[in-house]
């Protein structure tokens, strides 16, 4: 059985299948363009639910243009946690619904202590997340809980 990747080495996997599709992928930040819309990959052990908060309503993020940096609106942001998230930062995504419709968080913890089942809240349109989760599921054996199961942390 092959070791689940670090959390940077597995969207950095993810982004060169990405560039297979002819999506633009950049090799030092973590986001994928596709049809003129930004998908941010996010990834956190622990975060404060007001900082989630502010980084997840900003929808921007600094893209690396030469020497100087540009910011872009972003559609979508994955938020990947190696560790189990906050409660309240999932409630809080899951009660918005203007947020969910952006924000997609992956709890990536029970990946990480061996077992298969991921975690997700993804009420995303973003295709990109879409193929992140098949990704996970071919080269992985990753399976899905959704949502509910993500606040009530059932396995």
């Amino acid at each position: 059985m092959m070791t689940f990747p670090r959390v940077w080495e597995l969207i950095g996997n993810f982004k060169d299948e990405c560039q297979s599709r002819g999506w633009k992928t950049s090799q030092n930040e973590d986001w994928i363009k596709v049809n003129n819309e930004f998908h941010n990959f996010l990834w956190a052990r622990d975060i404060h639910p007001s900082t989630f908060k502010k980084i997840a309503t900003a929808c921007r993020c600094a893209i690396k243009q030469g020497s100087s940096y540009q910011v872009v609106n972003v559609a979508y942001t994955a938020w990947l946690f190696p560790e189990a998230p906050p409660d309240t930062l999932v409630h809080s995504v899951a009660r918005d619904p203007k947020l969910a419709k952006r924000i997609a968080i992956y709890d990536l913890s029970n990946v990480y202590a061996g077992g298969p089942v991921c975690f997700k809240l993804n009420e995303t349109n973003s295709k990109v997340f879409q193929e992140f989760e098949k990704f996970l599921g071919k080269k992985w054996g990753v399976e899905y809980k959704p949502a509910f199961s993500l606040l009530t942390k059932e396995i």
